[in-house]
C-alpha cells in the first residue's frame, strides 16, 4: 500500500517541526514547507535517516501573494499526493496597532489567514475526489478572545477557528476530517516577534500540542484546545461579558508591555 503523505507549513520550527517528527515516526512521508532552505534540508535529512520515509522540501514564503498556488504546482510537479495538510505557519506581534508597519501587518494577515484559505482551497478538491483526507489548521486560545495590543493576531486566529469549524461541518460526510487546534502558550520561537503575549494557562510543549491535536483528529473533532487550563480560558466568553474580558486582556497586555519597556 502507498504510504500516506503529509504537507506541513512552517515545518522548520516549533509546532510544525514537532508534527514532522511525530508523523514521520508514524510512517508518513512528509512535504516540508518553509522559507528556510537550510533548516528544511537538515530536517528532511534527519527524518529520512531516522524513520526511512520520503521527505520533500519546498521553499516558499507563504505571506507572498498566491504562494499556495506555487506550493501546489511544485507538489504536482513532484507527482505527490497530499493525504493530510497541516496549516501551521503563522506569526504574531504585540504592541499598539499603529506601532506596527503596514507591511508587517499585511504579512501577518496574508500568512495567518490568506495562506490557510488558499492552501485549503488548493488541496481540498483532491481530497474530495478521493473521498478521504485531513486538514489541521493551527488556531490559538486567542481565537476565543479579543486582545488589545495583539489585535491583528487574535482576529486572524478567530478567523481560522471559524473557518475550520465551518469546513468541518461541510465536509465531514465526504470522508475528510478538518480540525482547528487551539494551543495556548507553547515553547516555540513565537515570542521572538510577540514578546509581551499573555502567558496565562501555563507553558505547554510542542509535543503536548501535537499529541492533543492528533488524538482529536482521530476522534473526528472540529476543534481542540490543548491543556486543561487553556480549555478553561477558552470558556471565559461563555461566563463573562465581552466588556469584562476586554478589560482583563487589555490590563494584562499593558502590564506586560510596560514591564518590557522598563527593562
Amino acid at each position: 500500500m502507498r504510504k500516506k503523505t503529509v504537507l506541513i507549513t512552517g515545518a522548520s520550527n516549533g509546532i510544525g517541526r514537532e508534527y514532522s517528527y511525530f508523523l514521520a515516526e508514524k510512517g508518513y512521508n512528509v512535504i516540508l514547507v518553509s522559507r528556510s532552505k537550510s533548516k528544511l534540508d537538515q530536517l528532511a535529512a534527519d527524518l529520512i535517516k531516522r524513520y526511512n520515509i520520503d521527505a520533500s522540501v519546498i521553499v516558499q514564503d507563504l505571506s507572498e501573494e498566491w504562494a499556495a498556488k506555487h506550493v501546489y504546482e511544485k507538489v504536482t510537479k513532484k507527482n505527490l499526493t497530499v493525504d493530510m495538510l497541516i496549516n501551521n505557519a503563522g506569526f504574531g506581534t504585540t504592541g499598539a496597532f499603529l506601532a506596527s508597519s503596514e507591511t508587517n501587518t499585511h504579512k501577518q494577515v496574508m500568512l495567518n489567514v490568506n495562506a490557510v484559505v488558499n492552501m485549503t482551497q488548493k488541496f481540498l478538491p483532491d481530497m474530495e475526489r478521493r473521498g478521504t483526507g485531513a486538514i489541521v489548521n493551527i488556531a490559538s486560545t486567542s481565537s476565543f478572545l479579543p486582545i488589545p495590543y495583539m489585535s491583528v493576531y487574535a482576529a486572524t486566529k478567530a478567523f481560522v477557528l471559524s473557518f475550520s469549524e465551518s469546513l468541518h461541518k461541510e465536509y465531514r460526510g465526504k470522508g475528510i476530517r478538518i480540525l482547528a487546534v487551539c494551543p495556548g502558550t507553547t515553547q516555540t520561537d513565537f515570542f521572538d516577534s510577540a514578546p509581551d503575549t499573555i502567558t496565562a494557562g501555563g507553558m505547554r510543549t510542542t509535543r503536548q500540542v501535537v499529541r492533543t491535536s492528533y488524538k482529536a483528529l482521530i476522534k473526528g473533532k472540529n476543534y481542540v484546545v490543548d491543556g486543561k487550563l487553556n480549555y478553561l480560558i477558552s470558556l471565559s466568553p461563555r461566563i463573562f461579558s465581552r466588556k469584562l474580558i476586554l478589560r482583563i486582556t487589555s490590563t494584562l497586555m499593558r502590564r506586560n508591555i510596560f514591564r518590557s519597556e522598563s527593562k
